[in-house]
């Protein structure tokens, strides 16, 4: 009934034109020409589109603004309307999925403890909770799929693993996964209800055994005073040195040249948002999904005199982005006077929020008739994707959890005056757990049409 519901309201939706009814395809076309500023065409693609064609995963990256269209269309049928109506407003992620968590360090690179935590904020708002549950527990669905598509050739394999003799999820298991994501949220929230400080929560530690432990070591080591800091860290990466001089490297992929004047009138107006001297300036290329056409800079910041590798440690790179419009305020503009901020300072504003410790470079600015973000790259960033689940038995299951309460703690940290929200999201959403997890199953099976739709525009 819900996936007949959900395939109903999406599947076609009405002009006020004359009445025309527009097909799937032209409803997913006109939306990502609206956001992309191109529609998909087999002529001259877009970088973004043949990204999005990889895969559904992909494909779900790339289109919030689709998923929150969806719900807008028929007043958030298949959600159970108590998870919007019982549970109070909070900062939501926007564009949560299971490859927007990781990990990184508090204070941005500044810090040097490694947390799990949501790791992107471009589509932050003050919105629904079940938002980002319903779209984290899609996501879940079509992870497992995306592994056994690589396993049996259907997609080409994005990380080089080796999926020979490995237990890869199926429905069922990416369906447990889901429960255990919504039932570690519920069980945060009700362990945040009763601490004397319940925003002071982080997850930074995993036992043996877990699927997460192995990237927390990794990204543990790679922080500053990390044994692989000067080798494997984002900064060193990122660099080349020699001596008392520090760039970044120009044969990284990635990483382009920009003209003089863009450099130099970049370095003129962001250079009061950092906390030392600029010493090099790269564009950053094909970096994310759904963020792929906006422009991004990466800065390097640092001493004027330093000695590398002795001083690597007082540098970091700066991330200056062009921020559009999160993707729920396409369709839900009303919630919030909050929401009514430029893009970038809604960003700043929600990810200040959702943080415990947050950026402390970790600002926003005008700019070249655009909106941008200022904030630090973390030297020990480490994210997940579908191939890290399969480390241990039942992987996506301990992720689900571990997604949940972190997701939890972000979402608490809304209100920090009271713990209204936890009680609610106690009383009400246990009682509609299953109800979310089918709307999670209906939402990745769209998907999956909406992907092949997608692949038909850009091959016919």
């Amino acid at each position: 009934m819900i996936m007949q519901r959900l395939q109903r309201g999406a599947l076609t939706a009405a002009n006020n034109n004359g009445g025309y009814v527009a097909t799937r395809q032209e409803i997913i076309s006109q939306l990502l020409a609206q956001v992309d500023g191109a529609a998909p065409q087999a002529r001259a693609p877009l970088a973004k589109h043949l990204k999005m064609a990889a895969n559904p995963l992909r494909f779900m990256r790339g289109a919030a603004a689709l998923f929150y269209r969806d719900l807008a269309a028929h007043g958030g049928s298949p959600l159970p309307a108590a998870l919007g109506r019982d549970i109070p407003l909070t900062t939501v992620q926007g564009d949560c999925h299971l490859a927007n968590f990781g990990f990184s360090t508090e204070e941005g690179s500044h810090g040097d403890r490694v947390i799990f935590s949501p790791n992107d904020f471009d589509d932050a708002c003050i919105g629904h909770a079940v938002w980002d549950l319903l779209r984290f527990a899609a996501s879940l669905y079509l992870a497992a799929d995306y592994l056994r598509g690589v396993s049996d050739g259907r997609y080409q394999r994005e990380e080089d693993v080796d999926l020979m003799a490995r237990d890869i999820p199926d429905e069922r298991m990416a369906r447990r996964a889901g429960m255990r994501f919504l039932d570690s949220y519920v069980d945060a929230c009700d362990d945040l209800v009763d601490e004397r400080e319940p925003h002071h929560q982080v997850l930074d530690a995993f036992p043996k055994g877990h699927v997460l432990r192995p990237l927390w070591k990794k990204a543990t080591k790679r922080a500053a005073g990390g044994k692989d800091f000067t080798r494997k860290s984002s900064l060193a990466r990122a660099c080349v040195w020699q001596g008392g001089d520090i760039r970044f490297d120009p044969e990284r992929p990635g990483f382009a040249e920009i003209p003089k004047e863009v450099r130099d009138a970049l370095e003129t107006h962001f250079a009061p948002f950092v906390d030392d001297r600029i010493l090099d300036v790269v564009a950053r290329l094909d970096a994310g999904t759904g963020s792929l056409n906006m422009g991004r800079y990466y800065l390097l910041v640092g001493p004027v005199a330093g000695q590398y590798p002795r001083d690597l440690p007082l540098c970091h790179i700066v991330e200056v982005k062009q921020q559009r419009r999160a993707a729920p305020l396409g369709f839900f503009d009303d919630l919030s006077p909050v929401n009514r901020l430029n893009p970038a300072h809604l960003t700043q504003v929600c990810q200040r929020r959702m943080q415990r410790q947050p950026d402390l470079v970790l600002d926003e600015a005008p700019w070249r008739d655009s909106h941008w973000l200022v904030r630090s790259r973390h030297h020990a960033k480490v994210g997940v994707g579908p191939e890290d689940l399969l480390a241990e038995e039942a992987g996506i299951v301990q992720y689900g959890a571990s997604c949940g309460r972190a997701l939890a703690l972000a979402h608490s940290r809304g209100d920090r005056r009271s713990t209204r929200f936890e009680q609610a999201v106690c009383k009400t959403l246990p009682r509609q757990r299953e109800c979310l997890l089918d709307a999670s199953l209906a939402c990745a099976e769209q998907t999956l049409q909406d992907w092949r739709l997608l692949s038909d525009m850009l091959h016919r």
